[in-house]
């Protein structure tokens, strides 16, 4: 299984590294390399992945001014997973719109807390 290239060709950066804006965007790029390193998919599976979302989200109009690129990221982490079997596609939604949810009723500035009934709003 090949390694993740040191300079992450492509992600948002600064002199001193990775750049997150929000603490999600560092969270998934750390759920993506354990999960490689896991052996869960190889790096070249996670590069096809990551540049067909982003491909697919410029054809829809994404302007690729930087600021979706975690969007992106997250999303071809959930596909690939999905595609995986690690997690199916509705459970992924279902802790998606959990979250969601939990975002709503937590006041800005809070640590979310993702509660059991956080999972039965639709």
């Amino acid at each position: 299984m090949s390694d993740p290239p040191a300079d992450f060709t492509g992600q948002p950066r600064d002199d001193l590294g990775p750049v997150f804006r929000e603490p999600w965007e560092a969270q998934a790029f750390a759920m993506t390399l354990a999960l490689h390193q896991q052996g869960l998919f190889s790096w070249s599976e996670w590069a096809e992945a990551l540049a067909a979302q982003i491909a697919h989200a410029q054809a829809a109009g994404d302007a690729d001014l930087g600021d979706t690129y975690y969007r992106h990221w997250l999303a071809a982490l959930e596909t690939l997973v999905a595609a995986k079997g690690a997690s199916s596609s509705d459970e992924l939604s279902r802790y998606r719109r959990a979250w969601a949810h939990a975002a709503d009723r937590t006041p800005h500035g809070q640590p979310l807390d993702l509660q059991p009934r956080d999972f039965t709003v639709t």
